[in-house]
């Protein structure tokens, strides 16, 4: 449909201010792969092009035909010949709406199959990354690669592809046209051009920065709020903040927004106004040129007004062609940036062959296990980080020979010092990490040729943090097991001690837990993650600091519940509560990644070495706390 000279300016001045400035080259391997991302849509491109040329061609003859109306009324001719020439300016304005609203339909579907196709294969790609790559990662910046540059990437085909086409097939009809009907008054619009679209480009470069500054505040002030309104915030401001200087701090940030806002609204208005202004001023001349020309008899009266609308049909697509540069680089900088998540490789690789881990109950290996932590340009991006350049430290190893074995059914302890390593040995047993060298198995088979479906249905870990979703209790339950069904939903809850809690919630099963499971007290959120172990049915269970930060009350119940748990499992614990791992099969002490004691608790005491220090030191500081228990309660 053809555009206004306002209309003509709100789209250049849009499209500048929201392209990303960029003068880096592009290779051609980026090309390459846009191509290979649109080969599938291609023949809805094709279409779309198509539309794009006709929607032009028809906008090119409603002028042509206008012009002949009014020749027909000036020389009074054949009254049916106008008629006719007003039926048909309407069936093209009948086609134009047409083909607008199929191009319109058409752009939807390629631009959000193409959105489909990008997000699908980024979330595929991004669950494959290591831990180590979301413990780095800002996840704002992440989301960000889904949602913002994703449709920046599905612009260029829905929006920049269809218009530098249909633009570049406007403009040579209309000034073909044009030259045919008056050579010098098109020679007069073509030099009027840079009045209109030089301060588009200049203004719009201006808008552009106050948007990044408008966006850049709006970002902190969002976070400030996400930060203030999580349960967790909310608490620590009651507790230790003041409520008077966090409005206060709150309102200096959005009224920074606010003069922002002010500020470019203002600008877009005067600068809409000077060139609408100046488009009149364009249609002015034409109209006095033009009708100079046609009262010397060198120009039809009708050609004057066909001019007039020509001309419009001239500025917009030249307008839009003079920052299609613009668009089409900033489509290609959120092509760069989806590429640039996808090109991280993961470092966990199932192999083509992986094998399941054989039925039974299982063992549990670690062989002469060296491990340390990939450093971060093997496993994160420096923009999704929010730095300048990555953090060059990592790579230096943490585990020096772990050795141990844990038969079917036994439960084998890591204890020691905070940092020591235990936590990073539970993590290469669900191969969370792979190790540098030796080898970890599970069934006498190395996690690394076994297949994921198998590791996970074989392995089952709760952590120190019980996460839940903000989600039912049936929902944080059913992704252990999809099919299981209510009756195996309660019987995991009776077995970990939470049937009572969850029946006396308002929705039973269907109560929302909270972000994070807030809704719930931390013996509670233990608990459920055990009801989640039993109902996945493990075969191998791996407690990483389960008890930690509970209370005595909740600590019973949780070490009630993961007594359930381990009944007939191969278990590895990770204990700071030394009380807790004294009937293990077998307690390592690991201390600077090596295993410095090995044993049962009885004769681990009876060695006195560093396991007894560590005892000793826990069962005085109980000891004291029982006592200041009973003093208070007294």
């Amino acid at each position: 449909m053809p555009m206004s000279m306002e209309t003509t300016a709100w789209t250049q001045l849009y499209g500048v201010m929201n392209a990303q400035r960029e003068r880096r080259p592009f290779a051609r391997a980026t090309l390459r792969r846009i191509v290979a991302f649109a080969r599938p849509h291609r023949r809805r491109i094709a279409l779309f092009v198509v539309l794009g040329v006709a929607a032009a061609l028809l906008a090119v003859a409603t002028p042509v035909l206008a012009g002949a109306v009014v020749d027909a009324i000036v020389t009074r001719g054949d009254e049916g010949r106008v008629v006719r020439l007003a039926l048909l300016i309407a069936l093209i304005a009948v086609a134009e709406a047409a083909l607008g609203i199929l191009a319109r339909r058409l752009s939807a579907r390629l631009g959000e199959g193409l959105i489909l196709d990008l997000r699908a294969a980024v979330f595929d790609h991004v669950q494959r990354m290591p831990v180590a790559f979301f413990t780095r990662t800002r996840t704002g910046a992440l989301v960000s690669r889904l949602n913002n540059d994703v449709i920046g990437a599905q612009r260029a085909f829905s929006n920049t592809l269809s218009g530098v086409v249909s633009n570049l097939v406007t403009l040579l009809l209309t000034l073909a046209v044009m030259l045919t009907l008056s050579w010098q008054i098109t020679l007069l619009a073509l030099v009027l051009l840079p009045v209109f679209v030089i301060p588009a480009r200049r203004v719009g470069h201006r808008m552009a920065h106050m948007q990044r500054e408008a966006a850049t505040l709006n970002a902190a002030m969002g976070t400030r709020m996400t930060e203030r309104f999580s349960a967790p915030g909310a608490t620590l401001v009651k507790l230790f903040g003041r409520p008077e200087e966090e409005s206060q701090e709150f309102a200096v940030r959005a009224r920074r927004v606010a003069d922002i806002g002010v500020r470019t609204a203002t600008a877009q208005s005067m600068f809409i106004t000077a060139l609408t202004l100046v488009s009149a001023l364009a249609l002015a001349l034409v109209y006095g040129l033009g009708g100079w020309f046609a009262l010397r008899g060198t120009l039809e009266p009708g050609a004057v007004v066909s001019l007039a609308l020509l001309l419009t049909r001239m500025y917009a697509p030249l307008t839009a062609l003079a920052g299609a540069r613009v668009e089409v680089m900033s489509a290609l900088v959120s092509f760069e940036r989806v590429f640039e998540v996808l090109d991280l490789k993961p470092l966990i690789e199932e192999k083509p062959d992986a094998k399941k881990v054989p039925d039974g109950p299982v063992s549990v290996e670690f062989d002469n296990v060296r491990f340390g932590y990939p450093s971060a340009d093997k496993v994160s991006l420096a923009s999704l980080e929010e730095v300048a350049t990555l953090d060059t430290r990592g790579g230096a190893e943490v585990l020096h020979g772990i050795s141990f074995r844990a038969e079917p059914g036994q439960t084998v302890a890591l204890v020691g010092s905070s940092g020591a390593g235990k936590s990073t040995i539970a993590q290469l047993l669900p191969r969370l990490y792979d190790v540098d060298e030796g080898a970890v198995r599970v069934g006498g088979v190395d996690v690394r040729d076994v297949s994921a479906e198998s590791l996970r249905g074989t392995l089952g870990m709760v952590t120190q943090d019980g996460h839940l979703f903000h989600d039912s209790v049936r929902a944080n339950l059913l992704l252990a097991r999809p099919t299981a069904t209510d009756d195996d939903l309660w019987d995991a809850l009776r077995r970990s001690r939470l049937d009572d809690l969850v029946r006396s919630l308002p929705d039973g099963l269907d109560t929302v837990v909270g972000e994070r499971g807030y809704r719930l007290s931390g013996g509670e959120r233990q608990r459920m993650t055990i009801a989640r172990l039993l109902l996945a049915r493990q075969r191998v269970v791996i407690l990483d600091e389960a008890t930690a930060h509970l209370d005595n009350t909740s600590e019973a119940a949780v070490q009630e519940a993961l007594t359930e748990a381990l009944q007939g499992r191969t278990a590895v614990v990770i204990a700071h509560r030394l009380s807790t791992v004294r009937a293990a099969d077998q307690i390592l002490v690991i201390e600077a990644g090596r295993i410095v004691e090995r044993g049962t608790h009885e004769e681990l005491l009876v060695a006195g070495g560093r396991y007894a220090e560590l005892y000793r030191t826990q069962f005085e500081e109980r000891q004291s706390d029982d006592v200041t228990e009973v003093e208070t309660a007294a």
